[in-house]
């Protein structure tokens, strides 16, 4: 079984099973917590390692990110400390990481251009899937899910 996972709190987590092409999506487990006067959603590090521990995927694929233009100092750095607890509790659990840059993954997918464009892909190749990717916010499902894809191609 592959996990493929899309960091972030939008993200998600893809576990396909290659043999049987059985796909399962879990949107990234967060926390609604207040900070600063403010709501924030965090990644949760224990439902995160719960979700992994019950399938213990052989493979883990992770998306290498970056911060993007336009982005606040300190939502770089909630996001980067999301990314870090996911690479703890992968790490935690005992399991091998394989990191995969966006160009890469999506130009062997044959993803088309904007979230939108990874969105139609993974209908393509997971048309019995497809409602998982129906919604704009399901961007980060798909991503993982052609994560996956591309890890199971290799």
């Amino acid at each position: 079984m592959i996990l493929a996972i899309d960091p972030g709190a939008s993200g998600a987590l893809a576990f396909f099973t290659v043999a049987t092409g059985t796909l399962a999506i879990v949107d990234m487990p967060v926390m609604q917590v207040t900070r600063n006067g403010k709501a924030k959603r965090e990644i949760s590090p224990t439902l995160l390692a719960n979700e992994i521990r019950q399938r213990m995927p052989s493979d883990i694929v992770l998306e290498i990110v970056g911060a993007m233009p336009g982005q606040g100092v300190s939502s770089v750095f909630q996001f980067g400390r999301g990314v870090g607890m996911v690479e703890g509790v992968i790490a935690a659990l005992g399991l091998p990481i394989t990191y995969v840059t966006p160009r890469a993954w999506q130009k062997a997918v044959g993803a088309r251009g904007g979230k939108d464009g990874n969105r139609l892909r993974a209908v393509e190749l997971f048309p019995a899937y497809a409602s998982l990717f129906a919604r704009k916010k399901d961007d980060g499902r798909a991503d993982a899910a052609l994560m996956a894809f591309w890890r199971a191609m290799e």
